[in-house]
């Protein structure tokens, strides 16, 4: 039987991004409830779903709710209520595990775009996936749950590029690249892609995986510089990121690292904001006795991701795999790629790049979910699915895969 009724956990950029693409397959995957600690932030995005004309069957019913996604009971009561079979949780992470255990007691369908982290705790032992959700595969399978973790663009789309690549253009792949690079300009003074405090939680140690070891290095130090098809070259740096804690583990691969691009500006600025300590994730006390976490000040202080969206927001968006392996015996290298344009996607959804290879992907496996073809019924990571489905339904869905094979074969899914 079919699942229907989304309730979508979040109202940032990336919940704003999935709150229009869900509206938009409501045929498929019917009611949808926006929850959040601010209620007013999920009506704020129905307005914007409503004034863009995206509610493709008007008979379902768009509405939100308030709730406190750390209280697993509040969370079970909102999924009963609105009679949602899948939960799309698009909240910080520090509510992933809370969430999980609603879908778990309920028998809803789990999905989420990144790894679970704890607040006084970052970039613990790899893989990170084990220090938490892979905790509870046994009860998933157990009772039936389909969890589906880390379906967003990095972690998520890179995840099935990768499966995509074994499947259909290699017997073995050796070493996987995944490169992230933000060619935009949102005319701030300084500004994070998405939500500063998980952001900057990244740049503590970059965890990669080499030679089957894994292997701690800085970050923002090691950097290569890389030709992207259709952007041209630019210098990135060796970064930690969560894709590369399941596909070490799942697929067979040597070596798996992340390349994210950053600014000269950025890097100052950011290197200055970590040298007085405001990029700390531990408490401090102020003079007058209050404590604090100066992450969180700097949150505060910096411009809200989702606020970045609009006419001036230029340039693109492009994230991708360079891969090398063999086929046949024959020594072979792919990139396969996206490219997301900020305008276009002001334009649909009144948002930005960022957001948008984001906040699609989960809709797409809810989709998948929905018609059966992803309902697995078990936890999984994105790379243990038939990537085929979901990256035709993302083409549909404003994000084309682009495929270039030895520099011969070019095609587009």
């Amino acid at each position: 039987m079919a699942r229907k009724n989304v309730l979508l956990i979040g109202a940032g950029g990336v919940a704003h991004v999935a709150a229009h693409k869900i509206a938009m397959n409501n045929d498929i995957l019917g009611d949808l409830c926006i929850a959040s600690r601010t209620q007013s932030k999920c009506d704020k995005i129905i307005e914007s779903i409503k004034r863009k004309g995206n509610i493709k069957d008007t008979s379902k019913k768009i509405y939100s709710r308030q709730v406190n996604a750390l209280d697993v009971k509040a969370v079970v009561e909102l999924i009963k209520e609105t009679k949602s079979e899948m939960v799309i949780n698009l909240g910080q992470s520090y509510v992933n595990m809370s969430v999980l255990e609603a879908c778990i007691e309920t028998g809803a369908a789990y999905f989420d775009t990144a790894i679970h982290e704890e607040p006084d705790k970052v970039c613990e032992n790899p893989p990170w996936y084990a220090n938490y959700e892979w905790k509870r595969k046994e009860i998933c399978e157990k009772k039936g749950i389909t969890a589906i973790l880390s379906v967003g663009a990095d972690p998520g789309i890179v995840n099935a590029y990768t499966a995509y690549a074994k499947k259909h253009y290699f017997d073995e792949i050796t070493t996987v690249d995944i490169v992230d690079v933000n060619a935009g300009n949102h005319g701030k003074f300084f500004a994070t892609n998405f939500d500063p405090e998980i952001n900057f939680r990244e740049f503590v140690k970059a965890w990669v995986w080499i030679d089957k070891k894994w292997v701690a290095e800085p970050v923002h130090t090691i950097k290569r510089e890389f030709d992207l098809p259709g952007l041209g070259r630019y210098t990135v740096y060796l970064n930690g990121h969560d894709e590369i804690h399941s596909l070490s583990q799942n697929m067979d691969i040597n070596t798996i690292r992340f390349w994210m691009y950053f600014s000269d500006h950025y890097l100052n600025v950011f290197n200055t904001l970590k040298n007085i300590g405001l990029t700390s994730h531990l408490p401090i006390k102020t003079h007058d006795g209050k404590e604090v976490i100066p992450l969180r000040v700097l949150k505060a202080l910096l411009p809200d991701p989702a606020s970045l969206a609009g006419p001036n927001y230029t340039g693109v968006e492009w994230i991708g795999n360079f891969i090398e392996g063999k086929k046949n015996n024959k020594e072979r290298k792919m990139v396969i790629y996206l490219i997301c344009d900020h305008q276009e996607v002001w334009k649909e959804v009144e948002s930005h790049a960022i957001c948008y290879t984001a906040g699609v992907p989960p809709v797409v496996a809810a989709i998948l979910v929905a018609k059966g073809i992803w309902d697995v019924k078990k936890m999984v990571n994105v790379e243990e699915l038939d990537p085929d489905p979901f990256l035709e339904i993302l083409s549909k869905n404003g994000l084309k895969t682009h495929i270039i094979v030895e520099e011969i074969e070019r095609k587009e899914i």
